[in-house]
């Protein structure tokens, strides 16, 4: 694969997705996909027309298998991605529902991706990417894997690349306190930072992503409980509402917000218009089920775009 644009570093689990509206503990038949916010991203942009890697572990198993050969499909380079003969994958078995509380259950804890370390990212390098992605789960999964992270961000900015980062809370994963001990110190570590309103007060106690504009961070794109997004500049704060119709899964909405735009910030959109791609991206995967089913390609984007503004007619024939 050519010089990659964007590296994500992070675990992808396995995914089980319960038939739709069926509770989990009620499901008798499951869809096969794949589950892992850096991953989302990747395979957002990569559709979006950027060269993609992804770095990480998986086990040498058939759902490390599945993992792969799902991410080659939609072009992100795995190349580096370590096969671990003794480890295994992590699995996500979860339901899906549009106006429930939906129920989700991991199977990680000391997964190949857990595994992940500082001499890793080290031995893989970011053969000279403009941007890389990490999420706080990431961080959470192990004492070395938040060293991978430090030094996934520490190495970017050794080589000039930007820093995009997501704290991307799960509950499941740790205490409140432990999220802040762990995750809030590498905000200050990030260029382009997503997040919500409750991630944001819970590992920083502030509830204003302006903030954090005091440090390191040129753009804080925030996701506010009405499903709205706001982009926080030194210049200024732009507001975009959700474009979402139709919710079928809210699961990856902000993975693919995150895509969005940053595909179109890499193409030198200003905020605003940046804003807006990402809300497009959310809107075509929340209408979907999976995590990444509905992430566009560029046609679909702009069509999308037009079509859920009011400015095309939506059925193109």
């Amino acid at each position: 694969m050519d010089t990659p644009e964007v590296v994500t570093l992070g675990e992808t689990m396995h995914l089980l997705l319960a038939e739709y509206g069926v509770a989990l503990r009620r499901a008798g038949t499951f869809r096969s996909s794949i589950a892992g916010a850096e991953t989302n991203v990747a395979v957002g942009l990569s559709r979006l027309g950027h060269r993609t890697r992804w770095l990480s572990r998986v086990g040498a198993d058939p759902s490390g298998a599945a993992v792969l050969a799902l991410l080659r499909a939609d072009g992100v380079d795995v190349s580096a991605v370590e096969v671990d003969p003794a480890g295994f994958t992590g699995l996500l078995m979860r339901d899906c529902h549009a106006s429930r509380a939906i129920d989700v259950q991991y199977h990680r804890a000391g997964s190949a991706a857990s595994a992940l370390s500082a001499d890793y990212v080290r031995r893989t390098g970011l053969s000279g990417a403009r941007l890389v992605h990490v999420t706080g789960i990431t961080a959470m999964l192990s004492e070395s894997a938040r060293e991978a992270v430090l030094e996934f961000m520490e190495l970017a900015h050794r080589e000039g690349a930007l820093v995009s980062f997501d704290p991307n809370v799960r509950h499941k994963l740790g205490s409140p306190e432990r999220w802040r001990d762990t995750v809030g110190p590498l905000l200050a570590h990030a260029d382009l930072i997503f997040t919500g309103t409750d991630e944001l007060e819970l590992v920083t106690g502030h509830t204003d992503g302006a903030t954090l504009l005091d440090g390191r961070a040129r753009v804080v794109v925030v996701k506010h409980p009405d499903k709205s997004a706001e982009a926080i500049t030194r210049e200024g704060r732009w507001r975009q509402e959700t474009l979402a119709r139709t919710v079928l899964d809210p699961v990856g909405a902000g993975d693919a917000l995150t895509s969005g735009y940053l595909s179109a910030w890499l193409r030198g959109a200003s905020s605003e218009d940046a804003l807006r791609a990402g809300a497009v991206s959310a809107a075509l995967v929340v209408g979907t089920v999976t995590d990444v089913e509905g992430l566009p390609d560029s046609a679909e984007q702009e069509r999308a775009l037009r079509s859920l503004t009011g400015d095309h007619e939506t059925v193109a024939r």
